[in-house]
């Protein structure tokens, strides 16, 4: 299988069959979307050294990879009826400003980590991140914003649902100014972990997430390949 330097991930789509999904793989994972289209992600080996989850890092994909993943995300979440698009800091921010220029949208909601002078500490949560998990944050929504939300239909958006934490956070910033999403979206779905912390939020949320593509956790296996594990 080729060898991809770490610049060169997440930069080009792959016509459906490009790469083999035999189910073991080295250099990089092989996504495969609803269509068929194929992209290929680096794969980060967990702390344990026998686990990997395939990573995406929105922000350093090419215009034409967030293209085709925000038209993607956006087909699905037009069903929902979605009047405006909120985004989580810092990926999912990319993610949500293409979601809502593709859903004809003229603006969209980012909330954000930064607080501002004129920020309300009640409208503010803990935040973490698989990516950053020592670094303690706090989520905000700009009080200004309240008025683009109220009794809208909104779209939570981030670039990737893994471990649940950062969604939930969203979903909790939303709920103390009195808002719910009626749809989550982001453009990778990493495992199935997310699903017991988004349960734990309430029985809904689960079912209401949306992902352009789903990865796996990873198994390391004899030969130092990883393959996908086996029921």
């Amino acid at each position: 299988m080729t060898t991809l330097a770490p610049h060169e991930f997440w930069q080009e789509m792959h016509p459906p069959g490009t790469f083999d999904q035999n189910g073991s793989f080295s250099n990089f994972y092989v996504a495969e979307l609803d269509d068929g289209e194929q992209l290929r992600l680096p794969i980060r080996p967990l702390a344990d050294g026998q686990h990997a989850l395939a990573s995406l890092i929105i922000n350093q994909a090419s215009f034409a990879v967030l293209d085709a993943l925000a038209t993607r995300l956006a087909a699905k979440l037009a069903a929902f009826d979605v009047d405006v698009v909120v985004g989580l800091p810092t990926l999912g921010l990319t993610l949500a400003a293409a979601v809502a220029q593709k859903l004809g949208h003229k603006r969209y909601v980012p909330l954000g980590t930064s607080r501002k002078f004129w920020y309300r500490d009640d409208l503010s949560v803990a935040l973490s991140s698989i990516t950053t998990p020592t670094q303690q944050k706090r989520l905000y929504v700009d009080p200004r914003m309240l008025p683009l939300l109220e009794n809208r239909r909104i779209a939570l958006i981030d670039d990737v649902i893994s471990s649940g934490a950062s969604i939930v956070s969203g979903i909790s910033l939303l709920a103390a100014s009195g808002l719910e999403p009626v749809v989550i979206g982001a453009a990778m779905l990493q495992s199935q972990r997310w699903r017991d912390k988004l349960a734990e939020a309430g029985s809904v949320w689960p079912e209401r997430a949306i992902g352009v593509f789903s990865t796996p956790i990873l198994e390391r296996t004899a030969d130092v390949m990883w393959q996908i594990p086996r029921p």
